[in-house]
């Protein structure tokens, strides 16, 4: 005869502890690029840090605050972190080259710089180029856009007759929207005649 109730308790064992998630460490490292160094917010429900300096770095920890923020040297940076950074693809490369007035020929200083342009493409396994050609005040704004696009076609012209595949490169004109130095309407500037070419 079966009476309920006067078995006894079946327990069932305590679920096994759930091992703790080791600290992670959070460091705020610049740009590659530019060197400048942002800002982040490190939080969780029990409080929250700042981290703005170069390097900065806190630890969160499960069931505690962020902890208390220091500076990591260089050297740790790299032990922690070299993998990492080495497998991050290089920082584009930037160029700008001058021109003559009214003219899509260059400088002759800037066209000394050709071969370092040059050098910076062929380093890379699948470069992308982009060329942007600018100008100056002077004349119709209209003319000005179809002068920077001669001057960007220019520059390609130059790369793709030292082997670089047209498809490669990108072309386009700001004309006089974009000016290097602010100038009135109709000012001749040489800083503003120019082409600007990054390599990535």
């Amino acid at each position: 005869m079966f009476a309920p109730g006067c078995g006894g308790k079946r327990v069932s064992p305590a679920p096994p502890a759930t091992p703790a998630s080791p600290p992670a460490l959070i460091v705020l490292l610049p740009d590659p690029e530019t060197g400048v160094t942002g800002k982040i917010r490190v939080s969780n429900e029990f409080g929250a840090v700042m981290v703005e300096a170069p390097r900065g770095a806190t630890t969160v920890t499960a069931n505690t605050a962020p902890g208390s923020l220091k500076t990591i040297g260089e050297d740790e940076v790299r032990q922690l972190f070299g993998a990492a950074l080495d497998a991050l693809p290089p920082a584009p490369k930037h160029f700008t080259l001058y021109f003559k007035f009214e003219s899509d020929t260059l400088t002759d200083e800037s066209a000394g710089k050709i071969p370092e342009v040059l050098d910076a493409v062929k380093r890379l396994a699948v470069p992308e180029v982009v060329v942007i050609g600018h100008t100056d005040t002077m004349g119709e704004k209209k003319a000005n856009v179809t002068l920077g696009m001669r001057r960007a076609a220019a520059v390609r012209n130059v790369l793709v007759a030292a082997g670089i595949p047209t498809g490669l490169i990108e072309v386009a004109s700001h004309g006089e929207a974009d000016l290097l130095i602010k100038t009135k309407d109709n000012t001749p500037e040489p800083r503003n005649r120019r082409v600007e070419i990054s390599v990535r």
